[in-house]
């Protein structure tokens, strides 16, 4: 027995290895295949659709900051004259440099079209770019017939270099996750670096801490879901250069959006004190102070780790859409099998004819139809609140969004079940129980239904796994906070961070799921094994 546990373990080692091997190698296409789309085959200039900043801008002005735009978006490498001039006078006078005859005149030069290319330090910025394989761009000043420059008009000296695809690909890759270390803080005066486990006074539990790290709390424990942090791990997924400008995706998808939550607590150099406060500040954030301390902050703290994010009430997009899904899922799984099991044993009843009735409907009517004659029946006969913000009540927000992911999911788990056993039930070892005496409820309890769960078994994880990625269009329609409206939104404000944090997120899931079923599978049904025999 033992022997045949360890073939097994072994086998499915190997399975899950090549599993996983082709699992990354997907994940890299998939990715691969959607930069290329939104880098290459879209034209770049759509990120400018809804930009105020570029709309206020004009002539060399607003070509400039399409540049530098599109280097943060990640198309290209640019290295500006300005940039270039300031790092070579400092680097000869100090911080005195704005002040040098030299520099003003190399500065100024650029304005001037007819000297500019004979300046020596614009000859130097162009010899060392076009050897790096930039190409030069000028963009003469634009002046009316008095001399004025025109609006927007100021004169630049610029080098840009398109950034390959597969570069790309491999910048994002190895900044995808990141560790905190003792050296992350860069302070000369700070020699007391460690990481190690100390007891968390917020909480009375224990807490890795660090000091030389970037954070104070590298892993902690709060009533906050998932209860257990990490901020010695990070997620780079990227960042929203267009609706939530600046921000690391991986924050807006996790951090809590309603309003602040006030507490009673110290701070940390008041622990032990009989000193209280009433602060929204989440002492757990704590990260390095590379600046100056001001008065307060030495009182308050007792050391450099000033600088902290707020608590707020309420749930995370990403929490908000994993609630709802996951109550959706799990009423979907009680509904829909026992009834599945339910019409295949009264086959061609009334009831059956109104389940199957129930499955065409919801199989053939389209989503967005069925969502709002669900929203409709819900808000005249219930009075349940239609959009997700007008709610008084937060927890009546939920029910609608809820209903209508279970709804279609029950009709869908009902027509497998009842096919499956249905299927079952003409199997030649059903017939063998009967003549062996089995009873009817015997026969469908210990062998029919075992039999025909087990395809459903394997969509499990995929279901609890979905329910992180959000519903787009039930999100969209009751205005939910969560992460299935985050995409569509992304799409149509060419948010390309976005859009390629939602495509590592959603494959992963999926992969993952495919990988988590097939083990379930193979747990509760013992045909099924790792091995492969015979070159299948």
């Amino acid at each position: 027995m033992s022997s045949d546990v360890s073939i097994f373990y072994k086998t499915m080692k190997k399975y899950l290895l090549k599993r996983i091997l082709f699992s990354i190698f997907s994940l890299l296409v998939v990715i691969l295949t959607v930069m290329l789309l939104v880098y290459s085959l879209i034209d770049r200039r759509v990120i400018f659709q809804t930009d105020d900043v570029w709309n206020k801008r004009s002539n060399n002005e607003r070509t400039f900051y399409e540049y530098t735009m599109y280097q943060k978006y990640g198309y290209l490498e640019l290295a500006n004259y300005t940039l270039f001039l300031q790092q070579k006078y400092v680097s000869l006078y100090g911080n005195s440099y704005v002040s040098n005859a030299d520099f003003i005149a190399d500065r100024n030069v650029i304005q001037d079209a007819e000297k500019c290319f004979d300046n020596e330090t614009v000859q130097e910025f162009i010899e060392y770019y076009e050897g790096e394989g930039y190409t030069i761009s000028y963009l003469e000043p634009l002046k009316y017939g008095n001399g004025r420059t025109k609006p927007g008009g100021t004169g630049y000296l610029i080098a840009t270099r398109e950034r390959s695809m597969f570069l790309r690909l491999w910048d994002y890759l190895k900044g995808l996750f990141s560790f905190e270390s003792v050296n992350n803080v860069q302070d000369p005066e700070l020699t007391d670096r460690y990481i190690r486990i100390e007891k968390d006074p917020y909480n009375g539990f224990y807490a890795l801490v660090g000091n030389g790290t970037t954070h104070k709390y590298l892993i902690y424990f709060d009533s906050h879901f998932p209860f257990m942090h990490w901020n010695w791990i990070h997620l780079n997924l990227g960042v929203s250069y267009t609706k939530y400008r600046g921000q690391e995706i991986t924050d807006v998808i996790t951090t809590p959006t309603g309003d602040l939550r006030v507490v009673t607590t110290q701070y940390p150099a008041k622990i032990g004190t009989d000193e209280y406060v009433e602060t929204a500040i989440d002492f757990h954030s704590l990260t390095y102070n590379n600046g100056t301390l001001t008065e307060a902050e030495m009182e308050n703290y007792p050391d450099k780790y000033t600088v902290s994010t707020y608590r707020n009430n309420g749930l995370s997009m990403l929490e908000t859409s994993f609630v709802i899904g996951i109550i959706a899922t799990i009423g979907a799984y009680i509904l829909g099998i026992p009834i599945g099991i339910l019409n295949a044993r009264k086959k061609d009843s009334i009831l059956d004819k109104i389940g199957m009735w129930y499955i065409i409907f919801i199989g053939s009517v389209p989503s967005l139809a069925y969502i709002f004659i669900f929203a409709a029946i819900g808000t005249k006969l219930f009075n349940l609140p239609y959009k997700f913000a007008n709610a008084q009540v937060k927890i009546l927000a939920y029910i609608l969004p809820t209903i209508s992911l279970a709804l279609p999911s029950v009709g869908s788990l009902m027509k497998w079940m009842r096919r499956y056993m249905i299927d079952q039930m003409n199997s030649d070892y059903v017939k063998f129980a009967r003549a062996e005496g089995l009873s009817e409820g015997e026969i469908f309890s210990q062998h029919i239904s075992k039999n025909a769960i087990i395809p459903i078994v394997h969509g499990i994880p995929a279901s609890i796994l979905g329910c992180l990625t959000g519903a787009i269009i039930t999100e969209r329609v009751y205005s939910v906070p969560g992460v299935g409206n985050l995409l569509t939104t992304a799409i149509n404000g060419h948010d390309n961070g976005i859009i390629v944090a939602c495509t590592v997120f959603y494959t992963s899931l999926s992969l993952i799921s495919v990988i988590l079923g097939d083990v379930l599978m193979s747990k509760v049904d013992p045909r099924i094994s790792f091995e492969t025999k015979g070159g299948r």
